[in-house]
C-alpha cells in the first residue's frame, strides 16, 4: 500500500486495567494493535494516562497521527477520560490526524458537543454486519459502496446525536445508526468497528489515508 519508506510516528491512547492481586492500575493495549501499525510502516508511541503534561509529552514526538483506542466506556476511569480530552486538544491545536475507534469515536463525538445513546440492539455486539458508505471520497478510494465490519459496542451514535461539524460516512444496515464519521474542517475521523481485530486491505487503506490527510481533507 504505502510506497513512502519514511516511517510514520503514530501515538495511541491506552485503556486502564487493574492488576489482579496488586493494588495498582496499569495502562494496557490490545496485542492486535502493534502488528497493524507495523503493517502501515509506523513507529508506535504509547500515551500513558498518568502524565504530568500530555501536551509536553506529545510535543517531544513529531507525530504524524494519533489513535484513540477502544475498550471500556467513557466514565469508567477519570484519568483516561482526562488524558484523551487533552490528546484531542493537542490534535485540534496542531491539526494532527486523529482516528477514534469505538470508545474513541464516542469521545470525539462528545468533545464536539454530541452525545451517545445506550445500545439496546444485541446485533451490534459480536456480530459482523454491513455498513453503507455515504461519502463519495471514501467510496472512490475504497472502490466500494459498503463494508462488512465487526461490532463490540454497547453505545450508539445517531444522525440526531452528532457533534458540531461532524459528518457521517458509514451507516449501519441494522438500524441506520452512525458507525463512521469525520470532521468537516479537521483531520479527525472515527469508526465504531475495530479495524485491529479484522485488519484487511480496506481498513489498512483507511488508516494510511487518514494519516496522510487524503481521505476527506485536501491538504
Amino acid at each position: 500500500m504505502m510506497k513512502n519508506n519514511k516511517k510514520l510516528n503514530i501515538g495511541i491512547s491506552l485503556r486502564v486495567t487493574k492488576a489482579e492481586n496488586y493494588e495498582e492500575k496499569r495502562d494496557a493495549l490490545s496485542h492486535d494493535w502493534p502488528p497493524l501499525l507495523e503493517k502501515i510502516n509506523s513507529n508506535i508511541i504509547f500515551i500513558p494516562n498518568n502524565l504530568l503534561s500530555v501536551e509536553n509529552f506529545l510535543n517531544d514526538f513529531n507525530l504524524d497521527g494519533i489513535i484513540l483506542s477502544g475498550g471500556d466506556d467513557i466514565g469508567d476511569d477519570q484519568k483516561r477520560d482526562e488524558t484523551e480530552i487533552k490528546i484531542l486538544n493537542f490534535a485540534v491545536k496542531n491539526r494532527i490526524p486523529l482516528f477514534g475507534v469505538c470508545r474513541g469515536m464516542q469521545v470525539i463525538n462528545k468533545y464536539f458537543g454530541g452525545s451517545i445513546k445506550k445500545n439496546n440492539n444485541s446485533s451490534h455486539v459480536g456480530i459482523p454486519h454491513i455498513v453503507n458508505l455515504t461519502n463519495k471520497n471514501i467510496i472512490t478510494n475504497l472502490k466500494l459502496n459498503s463494508l462488512k465490519v465487526n461490532s463490540f459496542h454497547n453505545n450508539i451514535i445517531t444522525t440526531l446525536t452528532l457533534g458540531k461539524d461532524i459528518e457521517p460516512f458509514a451507516i449501519t444496515d441494522i438500524d441506520k445508526t452512525v458507525e463512521g464519521f469525520f470532521h468537516k474542517n479537521l483531520p479527525i475521523m472515527g469508526v465504531m468497528w475495530h479495524p485491529e481485530r479484522n485488519f484487511n486491505s480496506d481498513n489498512q487503506l483507511i488508516l494510511e489515508q487518514i494519516f496522510n490527510k487524503k481521505l476527506f481533507w485536501n491538504e
